[in-house]
């Protein structure tokens, strides 16, 4: 005999290896078969950070992970990651226990009604089918790209399946089905490309799924272009001449320059958002901005022509397509003599006016510090901006920011559970602000039981520090922005890892050691910084809100 817990745990163990929970009456028997039939399991102590955790997974790995809780309340703690996750387009499934088939309890929601909310598809698990819909689940979370649930009725957990012959994954749809490019537009891009004098190619996450990469450097290569990239696909072309690092609000202002200089874009796979293009500041108003992407239409106004397609089908396209030309090519020449090292960005003083830390040279102090074999993940906060400009990373699937589709806090600690078993053999570095931080706290225990190796840096101003700039800075009160100050280190210390607080860089010496000596386990560092030092992209948002009551007014 089979239990339906024991079909959906054999079918899920055939598309992944890794689960991520906390443990209930809803999945109790799902646990158990799981455990059983070889999963490995990771423990965290809040459900939200269930979901977090196989969110992070899948950025790193491109692999799915299952996230798991009970029904009622631990479903709903669930919620804020599992919106993210969808908005953010990341396969993962939700596997919770559900009201029983013969209707809800008094403590029952309409879970099915709470996913739908937030863009997860449910699958209801029966016991004629449980392995088909366990496939149908994960088939649909990768051909979407997004978040789905496999919802198991309280009263079938250990109920005897039916038989249901020999499945895999394959025997389902998995073809995202995405459309050929248009003809018309594909040479429409081409003429454009062909006439430019300063093409630039902007790349993003949805290049990197596409496995684009090699595909987007011969092309940008061919038509002399500069190439630069979202911060989800930081390092996407390592090495390429040419290309400018992160676009946008991380960028350098140089950067920022040359790109606005460019007089046609080629975007692959990328979202041109806000923060990406500077609030519509990045490209000057001449240029002519053509947007590929799977998604259904143009994610932006700012884009003249759009082609639905896939990212490498495109840039493999257009290879033929266009010619190469001298011309072009001198402005990238021009471009790196301008530069000289790409995204140089200013240093900071060791302490600012105020006698606290200045973020930006404790971020540059770190990243001589920390491994080079390194898989950062962040959290939510003002200091968000630190890490990506003066931290280096080995390639994309080494900077997440899990959070910031649905703007989000909190999420910074089960991000970095699920990249310690991403990626096992690298260092863990998770940059939080002390009010994440606290609201993600318990899975403080998690990252230092789970983790083989992680720092955990902790900007701490004291408040919450987006606020602190952009409503303080106007006049609204600042008390609901304040944090009282919390010894993160000794709260560190008292769960088993290793800790100091950093008031001077100086204080960075015992992080050097435990580096040097191999750097096993945690390590946080608490670095109280000034309140002072607005970030970059901060101002930007800062100066877009001007404009857009000026506008009003």
């Amino acid at each position: 005999m089979s239990t339906v817990s024991a079909a959906v745990s054999r079918a899920l163990l055939t598309c992944t290896s890794e689960i991520f929970g906390v443990m209930g009456n809803g999945n109790a028997h799902f646990l158990d078969a799981a455990l059983r039939t070889g999963f490995r399991f990771t423990a965290v102590r809040h459900e939200s950070a269930a979901v977090t955790a196989a969110d992070a997974y899948f950025r790193i790995t491109g692999k799915p992970a299952i996230a798991t809780t009970t029904y009622g309340a631990g479903f709903s703690n669930a919620i804020t990651p599992l919106a993210e996750a969808a908005k953010a387009r990341v396969p993962l499934v939700l596997l919770t226990g559900d009201q029983p088939s013969a209707g809800p309890r008094p403590w029952d929601i309409d879970q099915a009604a709470v996913n739908a909310a937030v863009g997860a598809k449910t699958f209801v698990v029966d016991a004629r089918r449980p392995m088909a819909i366990a496939f149908e689940a994960v088939a649909h979370a990768l051909r979407e790209r997004t978040a789905v649930v496999l919802s198991i009725p309280y009263d079938l957990v250990a109920d005897e399946a039916a038989e249901e012959g020999p499945l895999t994954l394959e025997d389902f749809e998995l073809d995202p089905g995405y459309p050929a490019a248009a003809p018309r537009l594909l040479a429409q891009a081409a003429t454009a490309l062909n006439e430019a004098k300063r093409p630039l190619v902007l790349y993003g996450r949805g290049a990197r799924l596409a496995g684009a990469g090699q595909a987007i450097a011969a092309l940008a290569d061919r038509l002399g272009a500069l190439s630069s990239s979202t911060v989800l696909a930081a390092n996407l072309l390592a090495g390429r001449h040419g290309d400018l690092g992160i676009t946008g609000g991380f960028s350098s202002e140089e950067t920022a320059d040359l790109i606005h200089e460019a007089d046609v874009v080629l975007v692959l796979g990328a979202g041109l958002n806000q923060f990406t293009t500077r609030f519509g500041e990045l490209f000057n108003g001449g240029a002519q901005v053509i947007q590929v992407d799977v998604a259904p239409a143009a994610t932006s106004p700012r884009v003249d022509v759009f082609i639905q397609a896939d990212v490498a089908a495109v840039a493999d396209a257009l290879l033929p397509m266009v010619r190469r030309r001298d011309g072009a090519r001198r402005w990238v020449e021009s471009a790196v003599d301008r530069l000289g090292r790409v995204n140089e960005h200013a240093p900071g003083d060791d302490t600012a006016p105020d006698g606290l830390l200045d973020p930006r040279a404790v971020a540059r102090a770190l990243n001589s510090i920390m491994p080079a074999d390194r898989v950062v993940v962040q959290d939510g906060g003002h200091f968000i901006g630190w890490g990506p400009m003066y931290w280096d990373v080995p390639g994309p699937h080494a900077l997440n920011l899990v959070g910031t589709a649905y703007q989000s806090i909190g999420l910074g600690l089960a991000s970095a559970v699920g990249a310690g078993a991403a990626a096992p053999e690298s260092t863990i570095v998770l940059a939080s602000g002390d009010g994440g931080f606290l609201m993600g706290l318990a899975d403080l225990e998690s990252v230092i039981r789970s983790v083989r190796s992680g720092i955990i840096v902790i900007y701490n101003d004291v408040a919450y520090g987006a606020e602190i700039h952009q409503y303080g800075s106007i006049g609204l009160h600042e008390g609901p922005m304040l944090i009282p100050e919390v010894d993160f280190a000794a709260v560190a210390r008292g769960l088993g890892a290793k800790a100091t607080k950093v008031r001077t860089l100086e204080d960075l010496a015992g992080l050097r050691e435990w580096v040097a000596e191999g750097a096993g386990g945690v390590f946080l560092v608490d670095c109280r910084i000034s309140p002072e030092v607005r970030a970059p992209y901060m101002e930007e948002v800062l100066e877009a809100n001007r404009r857009a009551a000026g506008v009003r007014g």
